[in-house]
């Protein structure tokens, strides 16, 4: 969206909207936004099904459900915050409906789930602190306190996929596990 034209319709709407709302929702992170990155996504049933388990470059993600009406799937699992003992546990999951948008944290883990039929697109606006990601203290990578939820493991990121999942010779080829960081995965068994 920036690169088409639209980057000084965003940046207003970043300062009389999401950063208003964001430094609602999150004081910290929100309080002063100051960039952002914004972009389209598209969904297809035969085509671009989801996208694994991630998270993004952002301090606060705004994401709008543009269209099209008809679409099945294509939810959005959201699980815990990066480097929290309960990131790769299940917190939630989210059905996108026209017109409507969720706001989250970057760094929270999240997944966009498979389409099954028609077409989503969504309006994705990463905003970014400079201020807050200066002033702020690297935090500890804790340790998992538990198993991760199967939904919220990822087959691009996770050094462990294979104990929860299947790698099947398709996903080995996106597989860089490095998350968690040696050291921090749940130690114990997998169905606890």
């Amino acid at each position: 969206v920036n690169e088409i034209g639209m980057e000084g319709f965003m940046t207003k709407f970043q300062n009389e909207v999401t950063q208003i709302i964001g430094s609602m929702l999150f004081p910290e992170e929100g309080q002063w936004l100051d960039h952002h990155h914004s972009f389209s996504v598209r969904y297809k049933a035969g085509e671009d099904l989801g996208l694994d388990m991630h998270t993004d470059d952002s301090d606060i993600t705004f994401n709008v459900c543009l269209g099209q009406p008809g679409f099945k799937g294509a939810g959005l699992t959201i699980c815990g915050v990066m480097g929290q003992p309960d990131h790769r546990r299940l917190k939630f999951q989210y059905q996108h409906v026209i017109g409507r948008c969720i706001v989250h944290l970057g760094r929270q883990r999240h997944g966009a789930d498979d389409i099954t039929d028609g077409t989503r697109i969504n309006l994705i606006m990463w905003n970014k602190s400079v201020a807050w990601r200066k002033g702020k203290p690297q935090p500890p990578y804790l340790r998992e306190e538990s198993a991760p939820s199967v939904e919220c493991v990822s087959y691009t990121h996770d050094r462990d996929y294979g104990k929860y999942k299947t790698m099947t010779p398709k996903l080995r080829r996106f597989a860089k596990g490095w998350c968690p960081p040696a050291g921090k995965e749940f130690i114990g068994n997998p169905q606890s």
